[in-house]
């Protein structure tokens, strides 16, 4: 199966038609759109537009959480259009994070990491006490603060358990790294987060078993695809293991603090929720 192939099974599993449990999905005619249940951040994942109405819809998402003053992303793929989407964002003042690069691996193409040997410490969370654990790594490895994260985490494996696993990476009994994965009803792919590695652990194998340990549970659960969205630090690493890179994808961020001047200029604003610190 090629780039093309396997773009078009993403879009339309992982853009357009993806349900999250904790938001409100709308299927506008232009803009798929994710309204949050619970706080945190609304989002725009999939849209069909073109020079002539590219601008006005951006107004209208902008009007439509403004109203509410509820932040959102607005995630942009390399190949969406119009070409010039991402300077049109920008002109609307939202705010660009870091480049992602959106990597697949075909389970049934390269097996490997299935059969890679587990030679880590790697626990499954399955309680509050393991979450609390997994945002300890993540706030010491990204100097955040991420309690919102921790309060999805648990809510998610409290009340949609079937949806997620959560691991730890152990070593002499201290926590070290921490991963998830989702999975999605209706959809060959299972989505990977996580992959945040303390300083002092890091080159250890850690991120490589956490990632053979949710490519087994994935291929127990049926998935096909494994996705993740990468950071530079990560991507070769996923690139060794058969991940390709399908696109490039960049998250603008729309905060109600904001002012609502739409300048020509944008604040570079990384907020690293989803890359990968090996």
């Amino acid at each position: 199966m090629n780039v093309i192939q396997i773009r078009e099974i993403f879009d339309r599993e992982q853009r357009r038609d993806v349900v999250y449990a904790d938001a409100t999905r709308q299927a506008l005619p232009r803009v798929v759109r994710h309204t949050p249940l619970y706080g945190g951040p609304g989002f725009v994942i999939h849209t069909t537009l073109d020079e002539e109405n590219a601008d006005a819809e951006i107004a209208a998402q902008l009007a439509f959480f403004s109203d509410r003053k509820i932040a959102f992303e607005w995630k942009a793929y390399d190949y969406d259009q119009p070409p010039d989407l991402r300077q049109r964002l920008a002109r609307h003042g939202l705010q660009a994070d870091d480049r992602e690069a959106v990597m697949v691996l075909d389970l049934n193409d390269h097996p490997g990491l299935l059969a890679q040997p587990i030679e880590r410490d790697i626990r499954r969370v399955i309680d509050a006490a393991g979450v609390e654990r997994m945002i300890g790594v993540e706030e010491a490895v990204w100097e955040q603060d991420r309690s919102q994260l921790g309060a999805r985490l648990a809510r998610d494996l409290e009340e949609t358990p079937d949806e997620i696993r959560a691991y730890l990476a152990y070593v002499d009994g201290e926590a070290a790294a921490t991963a998830w994965i989702y999975f999605h009803a209706g959809s060959q792919f299972a989505s990977l987060w996580g992959g945040s590695t303390l300083a002092r652990f890091r080159k250890q194998g850690l991120y490589s078993a956490l990632l053979a340990v949710r490519a087994r549970e994935a291929r127990a659960r049926g998935a096909r695809f494994l996705t993740v969205d990468a950071s530079p630090m990560s991507e070769p690493i996923l690139a060794k293991h058969g991940f390709i890179t399908i696109a490039n994808a960049w998250g603008y961020m729309w905060e109600p603090s904001q002012p609502e001047d739409r300048s020509e200029t944008s604040t570079i604003h990384p907020k690293g929720m989803c890359s990968d610190r090996l």
